[in-house]
């Protein structure tokens, strides 16, 4: 039976294209290569050049399971028109790969702002979510001047060691690599069980397809999953720049308490929305509430002063 993933994905690439976004890959040094989504009139076809975007850039990250564009292709469609779009695939998944050793989420961040930069991009607002949030934080981190706000979902700063024991007790496995990437189709219902309040409607046949995306590069991705846990700190990463938390109200993975907390270590400058019976993966379980949410943060930090977000 034919992956019904390698039949939808064309369909998705040609309603991006009818958006205003094209692929492009970008070496941003020999051997490590970042596939990227980006806005067609950034590129020059005769000159083979990049061009700075003239509206505001949203990068967007995505989480574990699958790549870029499949995971935003809904956001794409609704800022598409008002922002200059980017969407990069992470190290190993979709296009982007590499053969340095390097697997933490520091490194991700590192060739992503490589590959922003060769395209273009001097400033953006990283959008981020569950493990495309750490790479946001951390990109926050070390490059303040391009990264200027930070919007994260489903998230927390760093996977601390207590974090990350205390959430594996509440899943009920070992380790994120056992979570993460199962190696059947049990394990790919049970990991949707926790990142979708409700799988009822997903027929059984998607699991197993699922399974095949998600078996790409699954040592790379195996640790990927450990270079994430970091020992247990007090201190708090300064950034300088806005961050709001957009959460699922009923995320079983990171809670709505766990944004609380983070929203308490941020202090003021972070703001905290939740979208009320949205799950882990709530950009593709309530899309348009989602959107909607979204591009209220994002005007305010363009258009507005940004302490008129509505702190929860």
């Amino acid at each position: 039976m034919v992956n019904i993933f390698n039949v939808i994905t064309p369909w998705i690439h040609a309603l991006m294209e009818l958006a205003g976004v094209t692929q492009k890959t970008i070496e941003i040094e020999p051997g490590t290569i970042i596939n990227i989504w980006l806005p067609k009139q950034q590129f020059n076809p005769h000159t083979n050049t990049y061009t700075k975007p003239t509206k505001p850039a949203i990068v967007f990250l995505h989480c574990f399971a699958m790549d870029g564009i499949f995971n935003w292709f809904p956001q794409v469609l609704s800022l598409s028109s008002r922002y200059a779009v980017y969407v990069p695939d992470l190290l190993f998944f979709g296009g982007s790969i590499t053969d340095r050793p390097e697997r933490t989420s520091g490194f991700q961040a590192e060739c992503i702002f490589m590959a922003l930069k060769k395209v273009g991009v001097e400033k953006c607002t990283a959008v981020g979510l569950s493990y495309g949030g750490f790479v946001g934080f951390k990109m926050a981190e070390m490059y303040p001047d391009f990264v200027e706000a930070i919007v994260v979902s489903s998230t927390v700063i760093e996977l601390t060691e207590t974090i990350s024991r205390d959430s594996l007790k509440i899943l009920g496995v070992r380790s994120w690599p056992e979570f993460l990437l199962p190696e059947t189709v049990d394990g790919v219902k049970f990991m949707f069980s926790f990142g979708l309040r409700s799988i009822n409607w997903v027929p059984n046949f998607v699991y197993k397809h699922l399974l095949e995306i998600i078996s790409k590069n699954r040592k790379d991705k195996a640790q990927l999953l450990e270079a994430l846990i970091v020992k247990d700190s007090d201190i708090v990463p300064h950034y300088s720049q806005k961050i709001c938390l957009l959460w699922g109200g009923e995320d079983k993975i990171f809670t709505l308490e766990v944004a609380c907390k983070i929203k308490g270590k941020l202090g003021e400058k972070a703001c905290l929305e939740y979208i009320e019976k949205g799950g882990h993966l709530l950009q593709i379980e309530r899309p348009f509430a989602y959107n909607t949410s979204l591009t209220k943060i994002l005007d305010s930090i363009y258009e507005s002063d940004p302490k008129t977000i509505k702190l929860l």
